[in-house]
């Protein structure tokens, strides 16, 4: 069963840089088996990743299907627990990948592009409309006996030892979409499926922005998660927010931190991590900076 709880984990702070999911495993074709269809991408793997906690980030959105083990996805809305036959939708963006490293893990994963996403939905014979309003970055997938079918049915791909053809992957790229969007429990997916429709190339800065601020990524990667040029980005930016994209990240960030260190409780480490701050020598300099007051005084005086 997946399990969905609010708010993100407590995580001991240390300097952290950012996993690139897809372009990792796209770039290790010998490290991480793969087959690719255009920009699309499907990967098998157990557990590549060394580290009991990993930021990772896509440009593309991507399904991920366990077949063994556990894993939690850690969002700035919530975290989603997942274990043997559990899928989730989960959105480009940047996430926190909590690992258990004495359990054996095995998972498939596929990423989608937007422009892919939008082809296939645009072919059905039977239009998709919004069931609702919002989603989240991270979404479960509905796992019918048929779609169960489906991720086995591609494991003989990854055994064969050569490339299918492109039409074949093409193919089973539609046949993922196609199931997820005949099932109506999958809901909040069909509703960011009908968002790329309307708008697939003007993603909103504003959700981009909101939902990974308190991640470190880079105004290059911020650029790419809004499909946008790094120039075209800052511009938008500044007619949208009438700032640059650093002086509102750190504001934003500042703000964050203040509002765990003073409400929910967080320590130091704790709050600067949570926030998107590279250190926390940075974090508390920066932040005396903006409050006249160290982290540190707010979490004492949190205590009187």
């Amino acid at each position: 069963m997946l399990i969905y709880y609010s708010g993100i984990s407590t995580f001991v702070f240390a300097i952290r840089s950012m996993f690139n999911l897809y372009g990792t495993i796209q770039s290790n074709p010998g490290k991480y088996r793969q087959l690719s269809c255009g920009e699309s991408l499907i990967s098998v793997y157990n557990c590549p990743l060394e580290e009991k906690m990993v930021d990772v980030w896509s440009h593309h959105n991507y399904i991920v299907y366990v077949m063994e083990g556990r894993k939690i996805w850690h969002t700035a809305d919530g975290s989603y627990d997942l274990t043997k036959g559990n899928c989730v939708f989960v959105r480009k963006g940047a996430c926190i990948v909590e690992q258990f490293l004495d359990v054996t893990f095995c998972l498939i994963i596929f990423f989608i592009p937007d422009d892919f996403i939008c082809k296939v939905l645009a072919s059905k014979s039977t239009p998709i409309r919004p069931p609702g309003q919002s989603f989240h970055p991270v979404m479960p997938v509905d796992v019918t006996p048929s779609v169960s079918i489906f991720f086995q049915s591609m494991m003989p791909h990854f055994e064969a030892g050569r490339q299918p053809d492109q039409a074949i992957l093409e193919l089973k790229f539609r046949e993922l979409i196609l199931h997820i969007a005949d099932t109506p429990v999958n809901a909040e997916i069909l509703t960011y499926f009908c968002s790329l429709l309307k708008a697939p190339a003007a993603v909103s800065l504003q959700k981009i922005m909101e939902e990974n601020f308190c991640f470190n990524l880079k105004l290059d990667e911020f650029a790419r998660l809004s499909n946008r040029s790094l120039s075209a980005f800052k511009r938008d930016f500044q007619k949208q927010f009438s700032n640059t994209p650093g002086k509102w990240l750190t504001e934003k960030r500042l703000n964050h931190a203040m509002h765990l260190l003073s409400h929910q409780g967080k320590t130091v480490g704790e709050a600067a991590f949570e926030s998107g701050f590279e250190n926390q020598s940075h974090f508390s300099r920066a932040f005396k900076t903006r409050f006249g007051i160290s982290p540190a005084a707010v979490k004492q005086a949190d205590k009187t």
